[in-house]
């Protein structure tokens, strides 16, 4: 019967060795991820693009920003590189370009419209807009992605009638 005891002990005392052992070593799995996460997210620094400085710098803002794998897109609207309207009236034709200069920028960064995850529209005029929503079918080639349509009072220039923002994901 001593023996037994002996032998359920030692059985018992391996048993919790080799919990706490393994435990120890998920633990330690653990932090080393956390720390390289911590580490990833520091070095991701904010990386800003103007498309037509001077304009951007005057009304206040970047046309994009790259952290990481993902990238902000300013609302691109219908313009001239001295900030002036274009193809005013003309709605199917500022929308071409805005995409225009949207692709500029997803060039600037090595993507494609494919890697559009969001796209947001915003126009003074959602029934002449919805007649030139077609046009997309031309951009998005593979798939369409997330976002959202809004009818809008004004946008920042009496003349633009549609402004459309992007989010990124860039693969590694």
């Amino acid at each position: 019967m001593k023996k037994l005891i002996i032998q359920l002990t030692l059985i018992a005392t391996l048993f919790a060795l080799t919990f706490t052992n393994q435990s120890c070593e998920q633990k330690e799995k653990e932090t080393i991820k956390d720390i390289e996460n911590v580490v990833v997210a520091r070095s991701e620094k904010p990386e800003y693009f103007l498309l037509r400085p001077e304009v951007e710098k005057a009304y206040g803002y970047s046309h994009a920003v790259k952290i990481g794998n993902d990238i902000k897109i300013s609302g691109a609207v219908s313009m001239d590189d001295e900030g002036n309207p274009t193809a005013i009236g003309n709605l199917g034709q500022q929308m071409k370009n805005c995409y225009a200069d949207l692709e500029k920028i997803l060039k600037h960064y090595g993507c494609t419209f494919d890697d559009v995850v969001v796209e947001n529209v915003f126009t003074t005029d959602m029934a002449l807009f919805l007649e030139n929503a077609a046009y997309r079918s031309e951009i998005y080639t593979k798939q369409f992605p997330t976002g959202s349509w809004l009818g809008v009072k004004e946008l920042a220039v009496p003349e633009f009638m549609i402004e459309i923002e992007l989010e990124v994901h860039k693969p590694e």
